[in-house]
C-alpha cells in the first residue's frame, strides 16, 4: 500500500487574506487546479502561520513587528481544501495571546482539522497527532526554534519550543524514535532557521540528520518563507503557500511549491518509507493561490532543480511538475 502526503508551506490567512475571505467566502483562496493537486493526496499537513480567532491581544514582546490573526472562517477555508493537521510550532501562534490560541485549537477542531506544536500546556503542545489513511498510521509532530518567549510550559500555553541552534533536544530524539514503534510513518514538521535563506543552516542540517536518524520517515521545515533544497527524507523548507506578504523581486517569494510524497513498504509487513516527491510549481498572488505557468513555473524549475543538486538530488520534469526519488 502507498500513502500520498500533500506537504503545504507558510500559511497566512490574517491581514489580506482575511480580507478576501469575508468579501469572496473560505473557497476563493485557491484556484481549481490547487484544490485538484491537493486532492490527489491522502493526507494534506501545512504550517498555519497565524492564530484564528477573533480575540485576544497583540503579543507583547518588543520590536514584534507582525501580528497575523484570522477571522473563525479561515478553518472553514482549509477543511475545504481538504487539509488534515496543521502545525502551529511557529512564530505566529501566540500573536494574539493565550485566548486566540485556545480558539484556533477549538475553531480547527470543529472543522476536522489536527493540530499539533501547541497547546494549553507543554504536554498537550509536544503531543502527536495519529492520522489514518486506509489501514497506515502516520504519526506528525511539531517543533520551533524560535521564538522562545512563546515556549509552553508545564502549567503555560504555548508552542513546542525547541533550541536547536544548541543541539537537538534529547527528548525530541526519543520521542522520534517512540513514536516510529508506533505508526507507520512519522513526519515531523520544523520550523527553523531565519527567513528569506535559501539554503538551510549548518544548524538545520545537523538537527534534520538527528531527527532521521532517529527514525523520523520525514522532516518538512518552513520559516524561510522561500522553499530550499530536498535530501533524503528531508524537505528543509517548504516555502510559502498563501500569503498577503511584500514580494521580494529577488528571491521570489511570491512562487512556490505543493509537495506531494509517496511512502510505500518495502516490506509488505514494514514501515512507511519515502519514494517518490513530486513538487507541484504555485504562483502566490495577493491573497490567492493558484498553479504557476509560463516563466514562473520555469523560474520555480531552475531554482528547485539547482536547491536539490547541492544535495546531489536530481529532479526531472514531468507533465509540468518537478519529480525526485526519496529515501
Amino acid at each position: 500500500m502507498a500513502v500520498t502526503m500533500a506537504l503545504a508551506g507558510d500559511t497566512m490567512l490574517g491581514r489580506g487574506v482575511a480580507d478576501r475571505l469575508a468579501e469572496a467566502g473560505p473557497h476563493a483562496l485557491f484556484s481549481d487546479g490547487v484544490r485538484e493537486a491537493v486532492a490527489q493526496a491522502d493526507l494534506a499537513v501545512l504550517n498555519l502561520e497565524c492564530c484564528v480567532s477573533a480575540r485576544g491581544r497583540p503579543w507583547p514582546a518588543p520590536g514584534k513587528p507582525f501580528h497575523f490573526r484570522a477571522p473563525p472562517a479561515a478553518a472553514e477555508a482549509l477543511a475545504g481544501l481538504g487539509v488534515d493537521c496543521v502545525n502551529l510550532a511557529n512564530n505566529h501562534a501566540l500573536d494574539y495571546g493565550a485566548d486566540a490560541l485556545a480558539d484556533t485549537l477549538d475553531h480547527l477542531a470543529a472543522a476536522g482539522i489536527r493540530a499539533v506544536g501547541a497547546g494549553e500546556d507543554e504536554a498537550h503542545a509536544r503531543a502527536p497527532a495519529f492520522l489514518r489513511a486506509g489501514d497506515a498510521r502516520v504519526a506528525v509532530i511539531g517543533v520551533t526554534d524560535h521564538p522562545a518567549d512563546f515556549a509552553a510550559g508545564r502549567d503555560r500555553p504555548g508552542v513546542a519550543y525547541a533550541d536547536l541552534p544548541a543541539g537537538t533536544p534529547r527528548r525530541l530524539v526519543d520521542q522520534v524514535r517512540a513514536l516510529r514503534e508506533r505508526a507507520d510513518a512519522v513526519l515531523v514538521m520544523t520550523h527553523w532557521g531565519p527567513n528569506m535563506v535559501t539554503e538551510p543552516l549548518r544548524y538545520v542540517r545537523r538537527a534534520a540528520g538527528a531527527l532521521t536518524g532517529a527514525g523520523a520517515t520525514l522532516v518538512a521545515g518552513t520559516s524561510a518563507h522561500v522553499f530550499q533544497g530536498a535530501a533524503g527524507r528531508v524537505l528543509f523548507d517548504l516555502g510559502d503557500f498563501i500569503d498577503d506578504y511584500v514580494v521580494d523581486r529577488l528571491l521570489r517569494n511570491d512562487l512556490g511549491l505543493l509537495f506531494l510524497v509517496t511512502l510505500e513498504r518495502p516490506d509488505p509487513r514494514g514501515t512507511l518509507e519515502p519514494a517518490r516527491l513530486e513538487a507541484v510549481p504555485l504562483r502566490l498572488c495577493f491573497a490567492h493561490t493558484r498553479l504557476a505557468a509560463g516563466a514562473d513555473r520555469e523560474w520555480i524549475r531552475r531554482r528547485f532543480t539547482a536547491a536539490c543538486r547541492e544535495f546531489g538530488t536530481p529532479v526531472e520534469e514531468e507533465d509540468g511538475r518537478l519529480v525526485a526519488r526519496m529515501g
